[in-house]
């Protein structure tokens, strides 16, 4: 396979961004071939010494998890990016550091992304959840459904709230974080943290002297000390996309950014393709409720952007979940991912159709896309009117919007 194409994740605070909104927003560069659903999971209470099966190990279960809603490459447990009941959003990136990944199978990035939403109520507090879980399991284990090459690799995050961003690097189970208040932030599969560390694992600077990285003399800069000689990967443009902005940043200006192909943000190569996208708008104002928009398909650039709200009573969505293999399916089975199974949902096979139209015939291509960013207006309009308003939010109203939302897109394109 191919070496991965950059990531992006990024986050926009207030006056940067409009209204008093924290806006986030994540593309998942994936291999082309690779299926993400859209799962919502109830907040549970769960037995005394109970465990959770991750994608590759099992490791004790707290008392209660919080309602989450992820974004998920299908044959594994974690999420790629998500939100929970808390309006704390998280999204990672794999990269690639002076200290090689472990093979071994241990929690992923993407696992600790989903630990991370189901216990933590802040962006602080899903930090810690982390970098515990980082300290007591480690890292490690194929990123991709691929019987043939096993890729493993350190994570970064950015985990975000009401109030504000943490970007957290980690080598094996050394890490740093930065806090973030203000402006734009934009994270890829590079380090980007330098002097400026809020928090970071006590024995970081001395496991760094222990391996020659470091002197122990003058400022400590994480990016210099811990990236990969060879590292050849360039970021800038996609970073610049958002942060030259020159008008405010909203949902909008968020979406059309992870549709952008010219600046790398938006991936569609050989063997990589962005697989699913994800934007977040988080009112300061704590009256106002979180929005989380998911695409669900392939290409924001060919998706539509669909929003859900947390309350009480969510409709379900099985039209964005991939079929369950159980303990049949080959990413459970060792030796691992001897067959790849159709893990194709509903959505993502009515989706294939317009893609396939946008992508063959120019005129009918046009009118169909047109046509997909219409029912997304509508749907952001609407959004926009809850946040406006100063009535309290019905949750009758909203139980159903994800599920509503997926169905009028698969009726239109069949």
């Amino acid at each position: 396979m191919a070496a991965a194409p950059p990531s992006y994740c990024f986050v926009a605070f207030p006056p940067r961004a409009k209204d008093g909104l924290v806006v986030f927003g994540k593309n998942s560069a994936r291999p082309r071939d690779e299926v993400q659903e859209v799962v919502y999971f109830s907040a549970a209470d769960h037995e005394q010494e109970s465990k959770v099966e991750c994608t590759y190990i099992s490791i004790d279960q707290v008392p209660r998890t919080h309602a989450i809603m992820i974004s998920r490459p299908a044959w594994l447990w974690g999420a790629e990016m998500g939100a929970n009941e808390h309006g704390v959003c998280i999204a990672n990136e794999a990269i690639n550091t002076r200290e090689p990944a472990a093979e071994i199978e241990a929690l992923l990035g993407m696992d600790l992304v989903r630990l991370g939403l189901e216990r933590g109520e802040t962006a602080k507090e899903a930090l810690d959840v982390i970098v515990s879980l980082l300290e007591e399991h480690g890292q490690g284990g194929n990123y991709y459904e691929d019987a043939n090459s096993c890729r493993s690799f350190q994570s970064a995050y950015l985990i975000v709230d009401r109030d504000e961003a943490w970007v957290l690097e980690t080598v094996g189970k050394y890490w740093a974080a930065e806090k973030v208040t203000e402006g734009v932030r934009c994270i890829c599969n590079r380090l980007s943290l330098t002097t400026k560390m809020d928090a970071e694992h006590p024995e970081l600077r001395s496991y760094a002297q222990s391996q020659g990285w470091w002197t122990g003399e003058g400022e400590f800069n994480f990016s210099e000390v811990f990236s990969p000689v060879e590292d050849h990967l360039d970021c800038g443009a996609g970073k610049d996309s958002l942060e030259k902005q020159e008008e405010s940043i909203t949902v909008q200006t968020m979406m059309n950014t992870l549709r952008d192909k010219a600046s790398g943000v938006c991936i569609d190569s050989e063997s990589f393709l962005t697989t699913a996208s994800g934007v977040s708008v988080l009112p300061q104002n704590r009256s106002s409720p979180c929005i989380h928009y998911f695409t669900g398909t392939p290409d924001p650039s060919r998706s539509i952007f669909k929003p859900f709200i947390f309350v009480d009573d969510v409709k379900l969505v099985p039209k964005t979940q991939s079929p369950c293999f159980g303990d049949d399916d080959p990413a459970r089975k060792e030796p691992r991912f001897q067959e790849k199974p159709d893990r194709r949902h509903e959505l993502y096979k009515a989706h294939e159709w317009a893609r396939a139209i946008i992508e063959s015939d120019q005129e009918q291509g046009r009118k169909l896309r047109s046509t997909m960013l219409e029912l997304e207006k509508q749907g952001l309009e609407a959004m926009e009117e809850i946040l406006t308003s100063s009535e309290p939010l019905d949750p009758a109203e909203v139980g159903d919007l994800f599920y509503d939302c997926v169905d009028t897109e698969i009726k239109f394109f069949k």
